[in-house]
């Protein structure tokens, strides 16, 4: 193992010099800024567009049979008052008025009926809201506040929750355990084709010959899998850097909402678990994609393997709602203690809370013992299958050799 730093050393300098690796890390912040740029302006335009539509003078006809309509508020918006329902409707047909509101006498069971001229699709909504405003305005002054603010659920709730005689905010406690989900997640998407193609790149260039010839095929793959794992650190501090620059830089800019770590809870006992599942889950998804690609002679068929690890990884997200329903149905706990679906469940359990430290210690136990495995399956499958060009490697034959 003394040429162990070598690899190491080359491994991680040849990868940080590819474009590829800067491409890939640096898409997701800038993909996350560009999506939020788009749906920002989008919303201002909106909303400018809702405002100048809001701000235009038209004129407007009414029947209002169902007497509550205010007079007052009718004279306010020069509003002309009819006496059939007909003939506002060919009054705006004739282009006599630009709007005509229908007020049936049955406001429970009937429907209020509003006529106008087109002012495009996504403006014409203007005259049920106008109607709508003109309704709530008549009749806000004859109904208790209390009630009318009932009846228009517009009543405020403050909600404070105790966990073992102590304040608790689920929402806030799952923040800090939660980051290593999401850094889980990040790293499995962005970085699970470099996994895949270490180890195939020098087998289908044939330099793989000429590496073994001065370097053992254990010492090659730990420095495969070790500079993979400390790539994918480098990778989460070029995803968070452009992302916080741009909240520090552009908050005011882009009206951000304002965070306030100080207030966010950090449990010192799930923080410990969240770290050392996330290790020994990445750890663990790296020894399996550099078996896999150890197997195979070609990177393009160990592409095919890669989407059934995936779905093995994140298929567990689909019963999410039973993660926090029912933490200890037997299908969660089978999900949180397979080796090759646990670690979304587990960090998953863990951010919401439901984790209990014997269970979190299992599943760390599990999951180290498997990449232990993994690991030395992977060493194998690449001593014995790195010469192989031409067809995949048996796990059957590996294991059968002595």
């Amino acid at each position: 193992m003394h040429n162990l730093k070598t690899v190491y050393s080359f491994e991680f300098i040849r990868t940080l010099k590819k474009r590829s690796f800067w491409v890939i890390s640096l898409s997701f912040p800038l993909a996350a800024m560009l999506i939020f740029a788009i749906v920002f302006f989008s919303n201002q335009a909106t909303q400018k567009a809702a405002k100048d539509t809001s701000n235009q003078q038209y004129s407007l006809a009414v029947v209002d049979e169902s007497h509550l309509v205010s007079p007052a508020i009718l004279k306010h918006l020069n509003a002309t008052v009819l006496t059939t329902k007909q003939q506002g409707i060919d009054a705006v047909q004739q282009g006599k008025y630009d709007a005509f509101f229908y007020f049936p006498a049955h406001l429970s069971t009937d429907k209020i009926e509003t006529y106008g001229k087109d002012v495009g699709l996504f403006n014409d909504n203007r005259y049920q809201a106008a109607a709508q405003a003109i309704l709530s305005q008549s009749v806000a002054g004859k109904v208790d506040p209390n009630i009318s603010a009932i009846l228009q659920k517009n009543i405020q709730f403050t909600s404070t929750t105790y966990r073992d005689g102590q304040v608790y905010d689920g929402i806030q406690q799952l923040i800090a355990p939660g980051v290593f989900l999401v850094l889980f997640y990040i790293l499995i998407v962005t970085f699970g084709n470099q996994m895949l193609t270490s180890t195939t790149e020098e087998k289908e260039n044939r330099i793989i010959e000429m590496l073994l010839t001065t370097v053992q095929a254990r010492t090659l793959i730990v420095g495969k899998i070790l500079s993979l794992v400390t790539l994918a650190l480098v990778q989460i501090v070029i995803i968070l850097i452009p992302i916080t620059l741009a909240y520090l830089l552009l908050h005011d800019q882009l009206n951000l909402p304002n965070l306030d770590l100080t207030n966010i809870p950090f449990d010192p006992t799930r923080i410990a678990i969240g770290a050392l599942l996330f290790v020994s889950s990445f750890i663990m998804f790296t020894g399996l994609l550099v078996a896999i690609s150890a197997a195979m002679p070609t990177a393009k068929e160990a592409s095919g393997f890669f989407g059934i690890v995936m779905i093995l990884l994140f298929a567990p997200l689909y019963a999410a709602t039973l993660f926090i329903s029912a933490p200890t149905s037997p299908i969660v706990t089978f999900l949180s203690f397979f080796p090759l679906t646990a670690p979304i469940p587990l960090l998953l359990r863990n951010a919401i809370g439901n984790l209990t430290v014997p269970s979190a210690l299992l599943g760390i136990v599990i999951l180290t013992i498997a990449a232990a495995l993994i690991m030395t399956i992977a060493i194998r499958l690449f001593k014995y299958g790195a010469l192989e060009y031409s067809r995949r490697l048996s796990l059957k034959t590996v294991l059968n050799k002595r």
